[in-house]
């Protein structure tokens, strides 16, 4: 059978969303971003009105509301639809204000740890693409199949300008570098889920490549475990 829960994690800017959008479309299963959740609070917490530095409020927030990711249930160009208390909050949690605010949400450890049983919660029911920066050593470390994608941190920068540049915003590639490498001391710093490979990761460097040959590499991986 084919692997039901897939892990992906990586640094920021490595291509892991890009990816694990593309795979669980050609597999039919949940694309799992979960960056989202964090996103979710963040929006209920400001939706409540909880100042975003009450650590201990948002904490008892994140623990008494039910987020679900589905795959899409529209077609207005979403690779997900996220559902907060019973509401479709897909757009809502990709507002400025959220994106204001949900870096120190998702730092808090009680955030964190409610949100990791959502996560498990999801993940578990399979036929998942699950990505983010602690899926396999922290979330589910019973996936079927963990990619760790990394790539140089010159290239990430490359791609994260390239991205911003896309959009009509301006970037400079030193400014991009250098959030980079703050990102990176961050994740693999805190002291509650470090970014690291899990120990049974397959580590795939994609400085070389372009997405469809991760991709491509990606898939015979899956391939492998089905034979």
């Amino acid at each position: 059978m084919l692997p039901s829960i897939i892990a992906i994690d990586g640094p920021a800017a490595s291509g892991k969303s890009t990816l694990g959008a593309l795979l669980a479309e050609q597999l039919g299963y949940i694309y799992f971003d979960t960056g989202v959740m964090y996103r979710a609070v963040t929006w209920a917490a400001l939706d409540h009105g909880i100042a975003i530095d009450d650590e201990a409020a948002v904490t008892a927030l994140a623990a008494s509301v039910r987020i679900d990711v589905l795959t899409p249930t529209l077609k207005d160009g979403r690779q997900y639809t996220v559902m907060c208390d019973g509401q479709d909050v897909t757009w809502a949690i990709r507002t400025l204000d959220v994106d204001r605010n949900v870096s120190p949400v998702s730092v808090y450890p009680g955030v964190r740890s409610a949100m990791t049983t959502q996560q498990r919660r999801i993940g578990l029911g399979g036929r998942v693409v699950m990505v983010g920066r602690d899926i396999g050593t922290v979330v589910l470390p019973e996936a079927h199949l963990k990619i760790y994608l990394d790539a140089s941190v010159e290239e990430r920068a490359r791609r994260r300008q390239h991205e911003i540049l896309s959009r009509g915003e301006p970037a400079e590639f030193e400014t991009v570098l250098a959030g980079l490498i703050q990102r990176d001391q961050i994740d693999s710093g805190r002291a509650t889920a470090p970014l690291r490979p899990a120990e049974d990761a397959v580590i795939i460097d994609s400085t070389p490549l372009d997405v469809d040959r991760v991709l491509q590499v990606v898939k015979q991986l899956v391939d492998e475990r089905d034979s």
